[in-house]
């Protein structure tokens, strides 16, 4: 049996050839236009020798060039290695190595890193449009391919690259079926995608989630995206009312900004019939905010590379729980276990454990990894969750950002939750910090919005009202702005630093 990702494009091709697919600004390629540059694509890379399975880094920001060199990998049968287009060169040298990849596609801002770290991995670049040699572009006129390589399921369509909060970041590796039953099986089930989407995609692509619910998904579903390489408030909105947007998908680092930005009123979002959530979990006080300022529901879901990415979400059809992770998806099963991998009870917390079509085939050359995260079936998330009697999750916090303060497990998202109700705090992250006779302090890091004021011993003082006595911070830092990552999810490892 064969099966392709790139069947998602070439069916839409066929079935709506002159409907746009992929639009950045004024220039839009329709689907018969995009399935022809992939095949260009495609049938360069087997000029040069590219055989089945081999592996083919992209470092391309949101323009169309990463959609054409995406789906000309796999129409040729190789495997696509996405990469963050932040990485520094010695970063990229280590992904093109671990990966064995055997081109770098790459984007001319970054032609540094790009060119540093592919000559020192001894892999040859093609840019994207404007890069000076040979570019996407080129390869895309070459003759195109007739046929898709006929990769059976289990072939490695993609490897996605966990950030490296422990060690060196992992490859996970995802096949046809792991991908393709996540865009045009399991997101359509979430939200009613048609052809008729137009999809704001300005979560990076070389990520899973931009990836698979916004470009994948769109694609198999027939319908547009419209694609924004770097995200502000002010560019979303124009955006949004300009190409009549039907899906916003987000971290919630983008609706507190869109939620602030003191010129949102004056664009029209009539267009707008949901918005996506994941990436890092979503403080409750936010989301209702959004929620009653633009009438449009946000639904929040989790998954990780690992998992295709989406392993959960809140369903129109169940009861939406605010704050909650919701439910499995179709095909998906969850549980809450021990240390010892045993089920726990509704309400109690324990890791948060996922099995289904959607679980990575494992880590690229990474045995042990597998072994202690592939256990009895189950992959092990290493997040903290609990299950209520409903059967929906939500997080309580990654396993490792728990605090262990004076004997007592403290969870960082309970009190950044607490945080985020003061009317002062925009951004706000809670950590663990070295204690001598407590082990660990909590220490809590805020950005204030414009206009606003308020002291650490008033936030203590908000925050010990409203919690436990081990739980309240007793540092509070304040910050301009929070780092983040490209995903705009706040980067709690470089707080740690």
């Amino acid at each position: 049996m064969s099966l392709n990702l790139g069947t998602i494009l070439q069916g839409s091709a066929s079935q709506r050839p002159e409907h746009v697919a992929v639009k950045i600004n004024d220039f839009a390629l329709t689907y018969a236009q995009l399935d022809r540059a992939a095949r260009g694509v495609a049938s360069a890379l087997r000029q040069r020798g590219l055989e089945p399975g081999q592996k083919v880094g992209i470092m391309i920001p949101n323009v169309p060039d990463f959609t054409i060199a995406y789906f000309g990998i796999l129409y040729a049968g190789g495997a696509a290695v996405p990469l963050n287009v932040l990485l520094s060169a010695p970063e990229v040298t280590y992904h093109l190595q671990d990966s064995e990849a055997t081109l770098l596609f790459a984007h001319p801002l970054f032609a540094q890193p790009a060119t540093e770290g592919a000559a020192a991995a001894g892999v040859p670049v093609v840019w994207a449009g404007g890069g000076e040699g040979e570019t996407v572009w080129d390869l895309a006129a070459a003759d195109p391919i007739e046929a898709l390589h006929p990769t059976s399921p289990d072939d490695t369509a993609v490897i996605l690259y966990t950030s490296g909060t422990t060690g060196k970041p992992k490859g996970a590796e995802l096949s046809h079926s792991n991908l393709l039953i996540n865009c045009a099986i399991v997101v359509p089930k979430l939200l009613p995608v048609d052809g008729d989407q137009v999809a704001l995609a300005t979560l990076p692509l070389f990520h899973s989630f931009g990836q698979t619910c916004i470009q994948n998904a769109t694609i198999a579903a027939g319908g547009t995206f419209t694609l924004l390489p770097r995200f502000t408030p002010e560019l979303a909105f124009e955006i949004m009312q300009r190409d009549q947007v039907t899906l916003f998908a987000g971290v919630p680092t983008m609706y507190f900004a869109l939620l602030h930005h003191e010129g949102g009123d004056a664009f029209d979002l009539s267009s707008l019939r949901f918005c996506m959530c994941g990436g890092a979990p979503m403080p409750v006080e936010v989301m209702k905010s959004f929620e009653e300022k633009y009438a449009v529901p946000i639904l929040e879901g989790y998954g990780l590379s690992e998992t295709s990415p989406v392993a959960s979400f809140n369903m129109l059809d169940r009861p939406r729980k605010v704050g909650s992770i919701g439910y499995p998806v179709w095909g998906v099963e969850m549980a809450i276990l021990d240390a010892d991998d045993n089920p726990l009870p509704d309400g109690e917390p324990g890791e948060i454990c996922i099995r289904g079509h959607n679980i990575m085939k494992g880590y690229w050359k990474r045995p042990e990894a597998n072994a202690e995260t592939l256990r009895d079936g189950w992959f092990h998330s290493g997040d903290v969750g609990v299950r209520d009697e409903d059967g929906c999750y939500t997080i309580v916090d990654r396993k490792k950002d728990m605090i262990l303060r004076g004997g007592f497990n403290v969870y960082p998202r309970e009190i950044e939750e607490v945080l985020y109700e003061h009317e002062a705090v925009i951004e706000a992250a809670v950590i663990g910090v070295e204690h001598e006779s407590h082990g660990e302090e909590v220490k809590a890091i805020v950005a204030l919005g414009a206009g606003k004021s308020v002291t650490a011993e008033e936030l203590i003082t908000w925050a010990k009202q409203r919690l436990a006595a081990y739980k309240y911070p007793r540092i509070v830092e304040f910050l301009d702005e929070l780092p983040k990552g490209p995903t705009g999810k706040i980067l709690k490892r470089e707080l740690k630093k």
